[in-house]
C-alpha cells in the first residue's frame, strides 16, 4: 500500500493538491477586503492589518515548521496546516470584531505556513536534479491554485456573502489539505544517492546556523524582501488600485469570456503567476539561478512602469496586471531552490523557510502604500518605488550574488 508513495512524482503531486488547497488564503483576500468594510466600516488599512498578520504568522515560524519537517517528516505538519485552515476561515465568517478577524488571520497563516514549508521542502528533497522545476511546480500550485477558485468566491460572495463563502472554501479546503497530506514521505538516502545534480551544488549540507552566517544567505534575503513587497503591494491592493483607475466594473472581453475588468484581472493573474514558477524553475536549471533572476527582475521592473502608464484602460489593466504577477511569480521557485543549491538539501526544510521569512518582512511593508496613496493622491509613488525595487534585486542577482556564489562553491 505503501509502495507508490515512494514514488516521487506522486510526493510531488500531492505537495502541489496541498497548495492549490491554501492558495485562495493569499490571493483571494483582496475580494473580501470591500465587503467587510461595507458591513463594519473598519477601514481598509485596519482590515489591511489582518492580511499582514496572515502573512507574518505564515512566513515566520516555517523555520520552526520546517525543522519539525526536516526531523520527523512531512505528514504531521501538513495535517496540522491543513485543521488549522479549516478553523481560521470557519473563524473569518463569524468574526464581528477586529481582533476576531486578526486571530483567522493568524491561524490562517500558521497552517498555511505548515502546508507550505512542508510541501515545498519535500519537491526540494525528492528532485535535487530538478530542483527549480519541482519547486517551481510546487508553488505554482499557490500561485495558480486561487485561478480555479475566484470567480466561484466572487460569485459566492456577491450572492450569498462574504461569511458564506469564508466558511465553505475554508472547510472545503482544509478537508482537501488533510486527505492529501496523508500522502507525504520523505526521501531515503538511498534514493537521493541514485540521483545527480544538475548545477553546481553544496558538497556539504549547512546546518541553519551556518547558513545565517553566511553574507550569500543574506543577499538572497534582501533580494526576496524587495521583490516580494512590491508582489505583495499588488495582492493586497489590486482590487483598491482598480477602483482608483475606474476600471473595476468595467466589462473586458478575452479569450472568449467576458468579465468585469477586475474579475478577469484577479483569474488571469493567478495563471499567469502559476506558470511563472515552473517555467522560470525549468529555466533556471539550465541557465542558472542568477541569470534567471537577472532576466525576471528586470521584466517586474518594466511591467510595472508600463502598468502605471497604461493600466487606466480597462484591457491593459488585465493584460499588464498579469505580466506584473508573472514576473514576480518565480521568487517562489527561484530563491528556495537556490538557497538549496548554496546549502545543501539535509536542513531545505529550514533553510528555506529562514529565507521565506523575507516576505513576512515585506507584508509589513504593504499597508505603507495605503499611506503613500493618502498622502499623494494616487498610486504613482507606490508603482515607483516598486519599479525601483524590482531593478535594485535584478542588479544585486547579476552583479553580486553571481560572483558571491562562485566564490562560495569553489570553496566548497
Amino acid at each position: 500500500m505503501t509502495a507508490p508513495l515512494t514514488n516521487r512524482w506522486i510526493q510531488l503531486l500531492a505537495g502541489i493538491l496541498c497548495m492549490v488547497m491554501i492558495s485562495s488564503l493569499q490571493h483571494g483576500w483582496t475580494l473580501f477586503v470591500h465587503p467587510i468594510n461595507a458591513k463594519y466600516e473598519w477601514g481598509r488599512a485596519a482590515i489591511q492589518v489582518a492580511f499582514t498578520i496572515f502573512i507574518l504568522s505564515e512566513t515566520w515560524l516555517v523555520p520552526f515548521e520546517g525543522w519539525v519537517v526536516d526531523r520527523f517528516g512531512p505528514l504531521p505538519v501538513a495535517l496540522t496546516g491543513g485543521l488549522l485552515v479549516a478553523i481560521a476561515w470557519s473563524l473569518n465568517s463569524v468574526a464581528d470584531s477586529l481582533p476576531l478577524l486578526y486571530l483567522g488571520a493568524a491561524l490562517g497563516g500558521i497552517g498555511a505556513g505548515c502546508v507550505y514549508g512542508t510541501c515545498l521542502g519535500n519537491a526540494l528533497k525528492w528532485f535535487p536534479d530538478r530542483r527549480g522545476l519541482a519547486a517551481g511546480l510546487t508553488v505554482a500550485g499557490y500561485g495558480i491554485g486561487s485561478a480555479l477558485t475566484i470567480i466561484p468566491m466572487h460569485h459566492t460572495i456577491e450572492h450569498h456573502g462574504y461569511e458564506a463563502a469564508f466558511l465553505w472554501f475554508g472547510l472545503g479546503q482544509g478537508i482537501l489539505v488533510c486527505l492529501a497530506s496523508l500522502a507525504l514521505r520523505k526521501p531515503e538516502a538511498a534514493t537521493l544517492a541514485t540521483i545527480q545534480e544538475r548545477l553546481p551544488h553544496a558538497r556539504n549540507d549547512h546546518t541553519p546556523r551556518e547558513v545565517l552566517r553566511s553574507p550569500l544567505f543574506w543577499v538572497l534575503f534582501v533580494m526576496s524582501l524587495l521583490v516580494t513587497s512590491a508582489g505583495l503591494t499588488f495582492t493586497a491592493n489590486l482590487a483598491g488600485i482598480a477602483r482608483s483607475f475606474q476600471v473595476a466594473d468595467v466589462p473586458v472581453s478575452m479569450l472568449g469570456l467576458t468579465l468585469p475588468a477586475l474579475t478577469f484581472a484577479l483569474a488571469l493573474d493567478r495563471v499567469t503567476n502559476g506558470i511563472a514558477r515552473p517555467l522560470c524553475g525549468w529555466l533556471s536549471d539550465y541557465i542558472g539561478r542568477e541569470v534567471t533572476m537577472f532576466l525576471a527582475f528586470t521584466m517586474g521592473a518594466l511591467s510595472i512602469l508600463a502598468f502605471a502608464r497604461w493600466g487606466h484602460d480597462p484591457v491593459m489593466f488585465v493584460l499588464l496586471a498579469s505580466l506584473v504577477f508573472f514576473a514576480w511569480g518565480e521568487v517562489a521557485s527561484l530563491f528556495p531552490a537556490t538557497c538549496t543549491d548554496y546549502f545543501g538539501s539535509g536542513y531545505a526544510t529550514t533553510n528555506a523557510g529562514m529565507l521565506h521569512t523575507a516576505k513576512g518582512f515585506a507584508a509589513m511593508l504593504v499597508p505603507l502604500s495605503d499611506m503613500l496613496v493618502r498622502a499623494t493622491g494616487d498610486w504613482q509613488m507606490v508603482f515607483a518605488i516598486a519599479v525601483g525595487a524590482n531593478a535594485v534585486a535584478a542588479l544585486l542577482g547579476i552583479a553580486v550574488l553571481r560572483p558571491m556564489r562562485a566564490a562560495w562553491l569553489r570553496r566548497e
